[in-house]
Order: structure tokens, then sequence, then C-alpha cells
């Protein structure tokens, strides 16, 4: 048996072989880049990587075949990125992002679409994301959409995310229809309590409204009560003042406490989220890119071809520029068989070359059905 020195001085050599094989191999994709330019031939060119697949598994075998499979996929796709980057000067992604980075800081007064009513939990992330804001309210999610995309509002605020309950899957689904832009996100802890009108008890309370999501993390209390039906509401805090209104003794509402000294109510249950640390994650919106100095996140949504490899493809490129995905969620595309578009949020720096090279190489890639930039902002 070898010694293990002897082994790992063997693979250095096999290494520094395959590095220097790697180099030459993208010095000839240069030439190969200027020949299809010449031509107007496309970069892609799916047969020929059919037939290189073909022979080099064969070449190397069954036992080796997967392997060899993925080596070459992703090499195809370095090399068909540096022959984009040979054959185009900086991609109108990047200068989209330099002409929208601000030296200022970000706004502290805006007047701000907000879904819900006074007390709800968007309104009180508006306050913490702008000191000085002018809120307009809307019954729905999708009118904080229109108010951006109209210029009624040049900022919304809407919840994307809950430590407890999952992502907000109906703020995902509007974000396909939308011309937005994400300029703020901010994690707030969400504290829920259960109120009631003057005068009632717990053992009088039949109903309790508020919305899905709120009704979703506090769904071991609710189980705790025999009896008890659960009603959505289109937001908590409207729930709370639709309760304040009707007077009602049977029915409570989950909520925040600010909403108890808004409407009159009184808190009758306290503590009770499932999850300690319950926090949601919101979103700021503007119609138009706005990048500040103390961007740290950014975040793209792309459709990928309906194929094995594909997702992972993508995911490979971020590790291999050291990028840290924060979160991939997925959602059907309408009218498509079991096709999906994926929303990416990642940590990163827009000063970061490499992370401009790479947002380059994806918005130009024609593999890729469709590519939206979201944006690149500060999360706090």
């Amino acid at each position: 048996m070898k010694d293990i020195k002897n082994i790992r001085a063997e693979i250095d050599t096999i290494d520094q072989e395959l590095a220097q094989l790697f180099r030459r191999r993208l010095e000839i994709v240069g030439e190969v880049a200027e020949s299809k330019h010449a031509r107007g031939a496309p970069i892609s060119d799916p047969a020929r990587e059919r037939d290189i697949l073909s022979r080099v598994t064969a070449e190397v075998g069954p036992e080796y075949e997967n392997g060899a499979r993925l080596f070459f996929s992703t090499l195809f796709g370095i090399t068909k990125a540096r022959q984009r980057t040979i054959l185009n000067d900086e991609a109108k992604l990047v200068k989209e992002i330099r002409s929208a980075t601000s030296p200022n800081r970000f706004p502290n007064r805006a007047v701000v679409a907000c879904p819900g009513t006074e007390g709800a939990y968007a309104q009180q992330a508006v306050t913490r994301i702008f000191q000085l804001p002018t809120i307009l309210y809307f019954n729905c999610f999708e009118k904080v959409f229109e108010a951006v995309e109209q210029s009624l509002c040049p900022y919304g605020i809407l919840p994307v995310e809950n430590s407890a309950a999952g992502s907000v899957a109906a703020v995902y689904d509007l974000m396909v229809k939308h011309r937005f832009h994400i300029v703020r996100a901010l994690r707030m802890k969400v504290d829920h309590v259960l109120l009631a009108t003057h005068g009632a008890k717990l053992a009088d309370i039949k109903e309790i409204s508020s919305h899905p999501h709120a009704l979703a993390q506090c769904s071991g209390f609710i189980t705790s009560l025999p009896g008890v039906r659960s009603i959505p509401s289109s937001n908590t805090a409207v729930a709370a003042k639709e309760l304040a209104a009707s007077g009602r003794k049977d029915r409570a509402v989950i909520a925040s406490r600010v909403c108890a000294d808004l409407y009159g109510l009184e808190v009758i249950a306290e503590g009770i989220s499932d999850a300690t640390f319950n926090y949601t994650r919101f979103i700021c919106i503007s119609k138009n890119l706005e990048i500040y100095p103390d961007a740290n996140k950014f975040s793209v949504m792309m459709s990928l071809p309906h194929r094995p490899g594909a997702l992972n493809n993508i995911i490979s490129k971020f590790a291999a520029i050291d990028v840290n995905l924060s979160k991939l969620e997925s959602r059907p595309i309408p009218g498509m068989d079991f096709e999906f578009r994926f929303t990416f949020d990642f940590d990163a720096s827009p000063a970061d070359p490499a992370v401009l090279a790479l947002l380059a190489e994806l918005s130009q890639d024609p593999e890729i059905e469709h590519f939206t930039f979201l944006g690149a902002y500060s999360e706090r």
C-alpha cells in the first residue's frame, strides 16, 4: 500500500495538470467565441455538448459516468460564461446597478403603502424602516404592489416570510405580476396576544379571528381551546378593529398588544405563539431600482429549464464565488405543467466584482427562461 504522502503528491501533480488544462481550455474558448461572433452563431450548442458528454462518459466507463457528466456540465457553464464575457461589454444589468447605486443614505421620510390598518405588524415595520412615514393603508397585498407600480406611493411594505409559518405565498405569487424592486428588508419580532372586548372571558370565546399566518403561528394554543373555530381575516389589526366595532363577547382576535390600546380591547391571553422566537420578514419595495451604500443582500427571480441538474447548476455558480444563499423560494408557474419560478436571496455587496460578473452571466444566459433582478438592499 502506498504511503499517504506519496498518494497526495500524485494527486497534487494531477491537480496541477488539470489546472493547466483548464486554463488552456478557457484560452481556446476565447478563439471559439470570436469565431462564433464572426459567423453570427449562438454561444450555446446543445448538440455538441451532448456529443462531448457521450464521448467522455464512454471514456471513463459506467463507474465514473455520473461524476464525469457533472464535471463536464459544470465546465460547459463556465466556458459559455467566458464566451459571453469576451463578446460583451459591461452587461446592461451591471450598468443599471452602478447607475442606481446612490452615495446618499436611505430616506427617513416617505409616503408608504401598507396592507391592513393602524396597529398592523406591517405598520409597525414601516415605522422601523422610516423615521417619518406618511402611511396609506390598503386592504390587500396586490393593492400595495399596484400603489407602488402606479407611482401613487414611492414605497410599499409587504410581509414575505415568518419563522414559524413559512413564506407568504400570496406575496411571492404577486411578485411575478408586478414591476418593482426591493430597497430594504427588516426582520421583526412578532408577539401575538389574544384580544377580546371588555368583560369577555376566555371561556366565552367560540371564534378566534386573525390573518391566516397568525392563526397558523398560534395553532397549538387554538387547538387547546375545545370547540373554538378559527376565522381567517385579511389582517390582524383589521380583525381587531372589526371586533371592537361589533362588541361581540364570543369572539377574540390574535393581534399585537398595540391593537388593545388602539381599539379599546383587553388582553385575555398572552404567550400564545407556538414558537418563542417568532419573527416576520418584511420587504420595502419601490418602482425604481434604488441601491444604498449599506446594501448587503441581493434578490433575483428566474425560471429554469425543466431538466435534471438545472437548479444545481445555478446553485453551484453561487458556491463557486463563495456567496451564501440565504433563501430559495420556488413557486409553480400558472399554466405550466410542474414548472417553477425560483427566487434567490443571497448575501453580498454590490461592490463585489465577482457578484456583478455572476449577475451579468445569469442575466444574459439564454438557457434561463426568465430572469428578473429584484434589488440590492440592506436587511436588519
